[in-house]
């Protein structure tokens, strides 16, 4: 079964164009417009998705800053772009709930409730980031959260939820477990196998397939003949589906009833959500591989934007209350910064200390 969730709230130009000469001195518009605010979500949810969105499009924006400033070491790879994704999923999640993560995975720590302080000291390699400066940018975690952590081996995230989710039902808990995967992962041994356990067992795991279409700069086209990823979950009888990554409400719906079908006894479920990099695998790649207009085509339904358009026609929510929101975020991250850069670096003793523990 296949089910593509969007709430079609950004349309573009040609898409007005044609559905204004379809409308009869406008009524059908206004008809459609009544029928959104009288379904909308509340004003609640659609908030804490747009907060969401931009808060971590302001982290990966800044952070890319602090990447050329020379004040971040190793590499960074950007969430732009996919913020729509961790945004839905995560707000669909509950306290006592687990998520394990991928190299790029900011995003879903930000939307996952983490401390903007500790990501950016992290990201410093600073004595008060999440793993006191050990892990950088692709290995912050916070177990205790419930975050199992970021990872800089393609696909090794899948295995670990799905011990995560293991453990969960030998306790009798109904914690459900999502793991961040990407396209390039889906080709790795680790996704089927991890899969099919899951299966075998019934686990309340959701598995999020990330297709941003390219596996560092290869094609999705060129690593497997079907693009369609979600099938991969219904060869081994996995409920399957695929939504549009770039819508985060829609995102939400998809996740929040795939999360209650695990809380059922239902799992796990396969979401395939389709997406685009706004730029290159990492801060240091340029991106010219990416075609020009599809890279137009996936910013003209920029995620950000989305939930912010969605926020302010769905609730009535006016443009001094978005500016607001925006600049406590952009200063929530300047005082990160000062936090971080006040704060210092473990000592060599420390390192060797944890060095020798492992």
């Amino acid at each position: 079964m296949k089910k593509i969730f969007s709430t079609g709230l950004n349309l573009d130009a040609r898409e007005i164009s044609t559905m204004n000469k379809r409308t009869n001195s406008g009524r059908e518009e206004s008809m459609s417009a009544q029928s959104r605010k009288a379904n909308a979500p509340s004003r609640e949810l659609l908030e804490k998705l747009f907060k969401t969105a931009f808060k971590i499009r302001v982290f990966e924006t800044e952070g890319i800053k602090l990447y050329r400033q020379g004040l971040i070491r190793g590499y960074f790879h950007p969430y732009l772009g996919q913020e729509g994704i961790a945004t839905g999923v995560c707000a669909a999640l509950r306290d006592g709930d687990y998520i394990a993560s991928t190299h790029r995975g900011h995003g879903h720590c930000i939307a996952w409730g983490a401390s903007i302080n500790k990501m950016v000291a992290e990201l410093l390699q600073k004595d008060t980031g999440y793993c006191r400066g050990y892990g950088g940018s692709m290995h912050i975690a916070d177990i205790k959260a419930g975050n199992l952590g970021a990872n800089g081996i393609v696909g090794a995230g899948t295995p670990l939820g799905v011990g995560a989710a293991l453990a969960a039902q030998i306790k009798g808990s109904d914690a459900v477990t999502v793991t961040f995967t990407t396209d390039g992962a889906a080709n790795n041994g680790t996704f089927l196998e991890s899969l099919n356990l899951a299966a075998i067992w019934n686990l309340a795991f959701v598995l999020v397939v990330e297709n941003n279409q390219y596996a560092v700069s290869t094609r999705i086209e060129e690593s497997t003949r079907e693009v369609d990823l979600y099938k991969r979950g219904l060869a081994i009888g996995v409920e399957s589906h695929q939504v549009d990554g770039n819508d985060p409400l829609a995102v939400y719906n998809m996740t929040k009833e795939a999360v209650e079908k695990c809380r059922r006894g239902e799992g796990p479920i396969l979401i395939e959500a389709k997406t685009y990099r706004h730029m290159g695998h990492h801060v240091n790649d340029p991106g010219k591989y990416m075609p020009a207009d599809r890279l137009a085509y996936y910013k003209e339904r920029d995620p950000v934007d989305r939930a912010r358009n969605a926020l302010i026609e769905m609730s009535g929510i006016d443009q001094s209350e978005i500016e607001a929101i925006e600049s406590e975020i952009r200063q929530e991250f300047e005082n990160a910064i000062e936090f971080s850069k006040a704060s210092g670096e473990v000592t060599i003793a420390d390192f060797r200390e944890f060095a020798a523990a492992y």
